[in-house]
């Protein structure tokens, strides 16, 4: 896909759900990070970062009521609301996309290892890797962002957020991709992300991906 049409398309998320900017960029930069850390080359990068960055495009379907509510969803609602990774995987393919690694994070980044996840249940090797280590990436960003029912954020709430995930490691998460991303987050080399894109903050547009190549995630800086 090309980059101007990633951005065009996290453009439309962001205007139906203002609360996804931040989002966004956290979720690529993590992605990213761990992508680096694997040793994956540019073009592996890349088309991981794109699908980081329309992982929830399935949103843009979800009414606005249930998708902008501040409070808890009815048992209806978030059925509705669990249809959205189906629906951004039906978008891509209307769209024409074909990279398997796109269409499979979009549709699969809520499955779990014990197959009680959705929109398809699948469980173990089942469960596509790049969508098995996104989930641990979404989860994370889930719980360490600001929520209508939820306000503490920072190393705190990160630190629990890890004992989560380790907690949940081999049943809901991929083991593997747990280990590896809380390698990173105990190295600190993913602090600056939280940091620098809270949700508290202005962030830029979601541009060219090219443009995050100039970030280096475990180099320790900060943005450029």
């Amino acid at each position: 896909m090309k980059p101007a049409l990633v951005s065009e398309m996290v453009s439309a998320l962001e205007a139906k759900d203002f609360s996804t900017a931040a989002h966004t960029w956290r979720v690529v930069l993590y992605t990213r990070a761990l992508a680096d850390d694997a040793g994956l080359d540019h073009d592996q990068v890349d088309r991981l970062s794109y699908a980081a960055a329309l992982h929830d495009i399935g949103k843009i379907d979800i009414p606005d009521e249930i998708l902008r509510k501040p409070g808890p969803l009815t048992g209806e609602e978030f059925a509705l609301m669990r249809t959205h990774a189906a629906r951004g995987h039906e978008r891509l393919v209307a769209m024409g996309e074909t990279d398997p690694v796109l269409l499979q994070l979009v549709r699969h980044h809520h499955e779990r290892i014990d197959g009680r996840g959705y929109p398809d249940g699948l469980s173990g090797d089942g469960v596509p890797l790049a969508a098995a280590f996104f989930a641990v990436i979404d989860s994370f960003d889930a719980m360490t962002s600001v929520r209508p029912y939820r306000s503490a954020v920072g190393p705190e709430a990160a630190r629990l957020a890890v004992r989560e995930l380790h907690e949940h490691a081999g049943s809901r998460y991929l083991a593997e991709a747990v280990k590896r991303f809380s390698r990173l987050h105990d190295a600190g080399h993913l602090t600056w992300i939280m940091e620098y894109y809270n949700d508290t903050c202005a962030v830029p547009a979601y541009d060219d991906i090219a443009r995050l190549r100039e970030i280096t995630p475990l180099g320790g800086g900060r943005p450029r």
